[in-house]
């Protein structure tokens, strides 16, 4: 398929996230952005929330959903150009997306504050609430840094309703980079740390890359909603017969120890 026909280098190093905040940035163009009545209205009628509590205006206000405290925020100048550009090479899921995002006009911060609740339930409430924003708002896409992820407006549109069934939108949480050289096909993820967990990396594999793509995706949503503990010298696989060696060494496409999948 066409979205595996481009194949990515290493990823310019991320800083290992140093608090419990999540954080994320809605892009928008021609001046367009967010309005926090219509994001409020979305997120208790479609979403069904308990926004119990907000204080602020359309610039910036901060929310109570539950036991959390969301922050949002509009800043009425682009992305700094530098971060954009860095991640606009290894974006295969938006095509066009530096000519896209070249002179947008504005951003949000949105952000889940605190340590209330785990973070696979932090990390859901992040993408209701992005698709919120989206849905009530002409935001052409989402940045998210830590995870080197830009992604389009229809992609997360179509992605994060299957919150509603409990479906693990991998795609919105975590980069899944692909390598393709003479030696092999080569795929590793960049967000599995958000999830405290090391991340996965299968190196120079015979197999073709969308059925590692669609492993290592079935994988990560595995460990994120069961908290599975992956060990170095252990084996996984979909069937008592399968037996894929897991091995913890140096990551070849992303920085620090990641567990090695032999395929």
């Amino acid at each position: 398929m066409a979205f595996f026909d481009r194949f990515k280098k290493k990823l310019p190093p991320r800083a290992a996230p140093e608090a419990k905040l999540l954080l994320a940035m809605p892009l928008f163009r021609n001046g367009d952005r967010y309005g926090l009545s219509a994001v409020i209205g979305h997120l208790r009628g479609h979403w069904g929330l308990d926004v119990s509590g907000h204080e602020g205006d359309d610039d910036a206000a901060v929310l109570t959903i539950g036991d959390n405290t969301v922050a949002l925020a509009y800043l009425p100048a682009p992305v700094p150009p530098l971060e954009i550009e860095a991640l606009a090479p290894y974006a295969y899921n938006w095509p066009g997306v530096a000519a896209e995002l070249d002179g947008h006009s504005g951003h949000a911060l949105l952000s889940v504050m605190g340590d209330a609740g785990s973070p696979l339930a932090r990390y859901r409430l992040l993408s209701m609430l992005l698709h919120s924003v989206l849905a009530t708002s002409a935001a052409v896409g989402v940045y998210q840094g830590r995870q080197s992820l830009l992604l389009p407006r229809d992609q997360y549109l179509e992605s994060a309703p299957g919150l509603a069934e409990n479906k693990v939108p991998v795609d919105l949480w975590l980069y899944i980079g692909l390598q393709s050289t003479a030696t092999g096909n080569s795929i590793y993820t960049v967000g599995m740390g958000e999830f405290g967990k090391p991340e996965l990396e299968v190196i120079d594999s015979k197999r073709e890359l969308e059925e590692l793509y669609h492993f290592i995706v079935n994988i990560c949503a595995y460990v994120i909603v069961n908290d599975v503990a992956l060990r170095n010298g252990e084996t996984l696989g979909y069937t008592a017969d399968q037996k894929i060696r897991i091995t913890l060494s140096e990551g070849r496409f992303v920085e620090g120890e990641t567990l090695k999948l032999a395929m």
